[in-house]
């Protein structure tokens, strides 16, 4: 998770956007992966479990966008519209695993177990260790690649150093703050996706409390 989440701190600041929203974007990610990993069923796993890591990323992705396009359109502090929705994710998780999908009957704050088809894979026995960590390191490289390699990551990088100089060039900054938003929070997203479908196999309340405050040191160390 401190990987997937730093990764996402780190697109962002490389836009010159700071994202302390990881909080919330994890738990919206772990959030939206367990509800189709509950309660999609019927599915094989080599559906399901793809379907599942998609709705985390997304989960996390339009709670990162909603604020990118607070920023990107109106100029709106994205520390302080970030931080605000890390509060607001964290709230409707506690009352969605103690009301609308809560565990019967109903003792703990707590969702039911993901399907077996929506949970991934230990790597190491007896280790709590799981093929999350595969994701992790893939999105590391992927994330390399369009930084360094892509037009847009050039893009996403020069607008970092001197936004005024790329939008003289003719680059699309709120398109791109928008994206990188977008794609920060879809990271983070994944972060509370393979927790869940990895390692704790259901909902509860700060499943992974302090997460996303903990990837920004991550990304800066990297």
């Amino acid at each position: 998770p401190l990987i997937l989440a730093g990764l996402g701190v780190a697109i962002a600041y490389r836009c010159s956007l700071w994202n302390i929203g990881g909080e919330g974007q994890i738990c919206m990610g772990g959030l939206t992966a367990s509800l189709v990993g509950i309660y999609v069923t019927g599915l094989p796993a080599y559906i399901h479990l793809p379907l599942a890591l998609l709705a985390g990323f997304l989960g996390g992705a339009i709670w990162g966008g909603i604020a990118g396009y607070l920023k990107a359109k109106h100029d709106i502090n994205l520390i302080i519209t970030t931080i605000m929705m890390n509060y607001i994710a964290i709230y409707l998780v506690n009352i969605m695993v103690k009301g609308p999908i809560q565990e019967p009957p109903g003792f703990f704050p707590q969702s039911p177990q993901l399907l077996l088809s929506a949970q991934l894979p230990v790597i190491w026995q007896e280790t709590r260790l799981h093929a999350g960590l595969y994701l992790a390191l893939a999105s590391a490289v992927i994330l390399h690649l369009v930084l360094w390699r892509m037009p847009i990551g050039y893009e996403i990088r020069a607008i970092g150093e001197n936004i005024f100089a790329a939008r003289h060039a003719g680059m699309k900054v709120v398109r791109n703050q928008i994206l990188v938003m977008f794609i920060s929070g879809g990271l983070a997203g994944l972060a509370g996706a393979v927790e869940i479908m990895g390692a704790q196999y259901r909902l509860r309340p700060h499943f992974l409390q302090n997460y996303g405050y903990d990837s920004i040191a991550v990304a800066l160390l990297g």
